[in-house]
């Protein structure tokens, strides 16, 4: 919300404070700042000039003028202008020599196109009052010449820009902040909206409402005899644009100006385009409406229409029906003001992803007492603008609703903040925000009762503080506050104006012994772990579609496409919690091939979702009045899926880069199992690699890593099919493990080695195996064969070829071995080192391969 200063200041009696002070008070008081922004501070020498003669420049590739243009000073000042759509006799803005605009550009006297031109004629877009640039600035014919622009057209503002959370949309209004700045300055507030309203003489048009639930005030004025071609005031498209907004036509232009104002949206029918009785309904099977944006969309059973006897009208509350706009020729408009169900227009905003500067006042609260002063303001506009004349006639059609009332402890507030106010301070801090505050509680309301009409119950609460009599009050809160539902609510409105910096701040005390778990630091080894390796973490979104599931290539049986789905989704096509990390992370790769990143090694750590075969369909949702009961939370998180914590990679292009120093190596399938081996060491695991079939991986060059029987994860090549559906460079690898898995087989704190300080001995040997033969069961064979002398086993060649005969293979290994109290003689490494070979003979038929 953009806040112009000046217009805050029609409303509120501000002392002498500048821009940035008020934002102060306004953030204290809870508004979130976005900007500041001057306009006209550094606009200087500006003036309103009359044109006396206009000379037409020919031989140029465009139309060029030399015009005399009149300025209050001695002689008048000769001026060239590209722009066509003035004429002599009018009035306009003119920058004099030595003049600046906003962004301080300086304006000069210069030669151009053969002529002198001393100083500038402007448009709207060059005094920075919109981005209408289609021609100069044509100023009323009375206004005076030589008088000071900067003043006349108000182009000095300060611009406070807000964001507004979704609980205080009163404040996406003029009116609504400058309440909440009067409060902050203790100054008076005068309400916009507290006008005397006519007398209604009839009906305006007839209308009524069919869907209480949708709509519970329906209020329509019209105006008759509006000329269409009325100008909107300047001072109005100024406002307009400071705020925000691009003028347009004078009726749109006030619509706009009372919703910006007030906080009320507003439409506006062609009288002559509407057909009998105007009902308020939810859309029926099969119903279409083709919206201002041209757009025909179809209706659902649940959106809110306002409609006649020839069907929809508009889409209540988001936007307007192309057939009943007004026009160029429209002289007769019907006003429509109303109170619409908040959730019903955002889950029609959302449904048709159609947003609306109207969609987003009705989803967030509209004062329901708004739709008769704010129809009747834009009415008075409309005719003292455009001279129409007001119908008598008012149409108002309403359903009957009681405001809620809360009884709650007046020492409730100081309770939860930890701060004692007093009485008088919570009674005074109420009434400021227009509660109706009485001693006492309602019998009803503290009985817990919640009655039809609406009445918000307090009484658990003050049964659980055992108070009764003068210290409870009942709130009955203002029509412009329907956030105000809860005890709480007003004990946060009570806090924030007496000031968070108030409240005192306590550390806690740690208790002893406290500190990370094994797990957190289990976590965090693995992430420096991988980004020691030259992997990049990142972050993506918990949330994948069927579409994921399908380019996984995953069988339709596979328990990773039983998903948790979202009520609400922040995108239709991703309805569902994700079952697996590898979607995010390969859209995540994909997303950086396609921006030129071809050498790319990714790791995400998070949890995935995986919902219970005996779970509940629906979660139950506990009340927020009190602390759900052992059993409630018990239902709830039974309700829940598992959330086991994991761990994957992805790479592409080269593992090792290349550069001078000479080539550079691909990445493979194995970089993906040593990315699971360097995990699982931090966790002091050793994993057992097996050659698997399992997607989305190769189904020749996947590998199932296991802790002893128990499986933890794949990794591997990625299957050719999968590779295209995302568009991965060819050959590209992945890793998912079950960090959790990992954690439950923890094996606690770890003795750090001893390090002998005896010479380690070497062996080499080469083994030939059948080739089908899985390599880990070879070094397992001599890594248990070799015994307690035995330091490390590393693999360092495999070759195939007519040498060792076709169907094996040879694996070449240096053994380590190191004694911790003395020198290892040759017998002894050798003796070793036989018996390894002996035992990989024994288990997996290897051969001692000559050298």
């Amino acid at each position: 919300m953009r806040v112009p200063l000046s217009w805050l200041r029609e409303y509120v009696d501000l002392p002498a404070v500048t821009a940035h002070e008020v934002a102060d008070r306004l953030t204290a008081a809870g508004l979130k700042l976005e900007s500041i922004a001057s306009y006209g501070h550094d606009v200087k020498n500006v003036v309103v000039g009359e044109v006396l003669e206009i000379e037409e420049l020919t031989g140029f590739k465009k139309p060029i003028r030399h015009c005399k243009v009149e300025t209050g000073e001695a002689t008048p000042r000769e001026i060239v202008c590209g722009a066509t759509n003035f004429s002599a006799g009018d009035r306009v803005p003119v920058v004099l020599p030595g003049g600046v605009l906003p962004g301080g550009f300086e304006v000069g006297a210069r030669k151009t196109y053969g002529r002198m031109s001393e100083g500038m004629i402007c448009s709207e877009r060059e005094l920075g009052l919109s981005e209408e640039h289609g021609g100069i600035m044509v100023l009323p014919a009375d206004t005076p010449v030589g008088a000071d622009v900067v003043e006349l057209l108000g182009l000095r503002d300060d611009v406070i820009e807000l964001e507004i959370t979704p609980d205080i949309g009163y404040a996406l209004s003029i009116r609504g902040v400058a309440r909440e700045a009067a409060t902050a300055f203790g100054v008076p507030f005068r309400d916009p909206a507290d006008v005397e309203l006519p007398e209604a003489e009839g009906t305006a048009w007839p209308a009524s409402i069919g869907d209480p639930t949708a709509c519970d005030r329906f209020v329509l004025r019209e105006i008759t005899g509006f000329d269409p071609a009325a100008p909107s005031p300047l001072w109005m498209r100024v406002r307009l644009a400071r705020a925000g907004m691009r003028p347009v036509s004078l009726a749109v232009d006030v619509t706009n100006y009372v919703m910006l104002e007030l906080g009320q949206p507003l439409h506006a029918f062609d009288r002559a385009k509407l057909t009998g009785e105007i009902v308020v309904r939810r859309a029926r099977p099969g119903e279409r409406l083709e919206t201002l944006d041209h757009v025909v969309r179809d209706l659902d059973a649940d959106d809110i229409l306002i409609t006649d006897q020839a069907g929809p009208l508009s889409m209540a509350g988001t936007m307007g029906g192309l057939d009943s706009e007004i026009s160029e020729s429209t002289t007769d408009i019907v006003i429509e003001a109303a109170h619409f169900s908040a959730t019903g227009i955002s889950r029609e905003s959302r449904r048709h992803k159609l947003v609306s500067e109207a969609s987003k006042r009705f989803e967030r609260g509209v004062d329901r007492e708004l739709p008769l002063p704010a129809s009747w303001r834009a009415v008075q506009l409309l005719a003292e603008l455009g001279g129409g004349t007001p119908g008598r006639g008012v149409t108002h059609a309403e359903a009957e609703a009681e405001p809620p009332r809360i009884a709650i402890p007046a020492g409730y507030p100081g309770t939860v903040a930890g701060v004692p106010y007093t009485k008088e301070t919570v009674v005074r801090r109420l009434e400021q925000i227009g509660c109706v505050v009485a001693d006492g509680d309602d019998p009803a309301v503290r009985r817990g009762a919640v009655d039809p009409t609406g009445v918000v119950t307090g009484g658990e609460l003050a049964a659980r503080l055992a108070v009764t009599g003068p210290d409870m009050i009942t709130v009955t809160p203002p029509s412009w506050r329907p956030d105000l539902t809860d005890p709480n609510d007003l004990a946060e409105e009570v806090i924030r104006l007496e000031g968070y910096e108030h409240l005192p701040s306590v550390l806690p005390k740690a208790p002893a012994g406290a500190g990370l778990t094994e797990e957190q630091r289990l976590r965090r080894r693995v992430g420096r772990a991988l980004a020691a390796a030259g992997y990049v973490e990142v972050l993506a979104y918990p949330f994948i579609g069927e579409a994921d599931l399908d380019r996984l290539q995953l069988p339709a049986d596979d328990a990773r496409r039983r998903a948790a789905r979202l009520v609400n989704p922040l995108a239709d096509d991703e309805p569902l919690l994700r079952t697996t990390l590898l979607p995010g992370l390969l859209k995540t790769l994909a997303r950086n091939v396609g921006r030129g990143f071809t050498d790319v090694a990714l790791f995400e750590s998070g949890a995935v979702y995986r919902p219970r075969e005996d779970a509940p369909a629906v979660a139950p949702t506990p009340g927020v009045d009190r602390r759900p009961a052992e059993e409630e939370l018990a239902a709830i998180e039974a309700a829940l899926p598992e959330q086991p914590r994991r761990v994957a990679v992805v790479l592409a292009g080269e593992f090792d880069r290349s550069g001078w120093w000479g080539r550079g190596r691909q990445e493979c399938w194995a970089d993906a199992v040593q990315a699971a081996r360097l995990v699982a060491a931090e966790a002091g695991i050793e994993l057992s690699v097996v050659a698997d079939q399992h997607e989305p991986w190769h189904p020749g060059r996947c590998a199932a890593l296991y802790v002893g029987d128990t499986l933890v994860g794949h990794a591997g090549e990625l299957h050719p099919r999968v590779i295209e559906a995302y568009g991965l460079p060819p050959r590209s690898s992945a890793m998912e493990l079950e960090l959790s898995r990992l954690e439950a087989v923890l094996p606690g704190p770890v003795d750090a080695p001893r390090v002998s300080a005896y010479p380690v001995a070497t062996q080499d040997v080469a083994l030939i195996v059948p080739d089908f033969t899985p390599e880990a069961d070879v070094a397992a064979a001599l890594r248990d064969g070799a015994g307690e002398l035995l330091e490390s086993i590393r693999l360092f060649d495999v070759y195939t070829g007519e040498q060792v005969g076709e169907g094996h293979k040879s694996l070449a290994y240096t053994l380590r071995f190191r004694a911790a109290d003395r020198t290892l003689t040759v017998e002894e490494t050798t003796a070793a080192r036989d018996a390894a070979v002996a035992l990989a003979a024994d288990r997996v038929g290897a051969q001692l391969r000559g050298v």
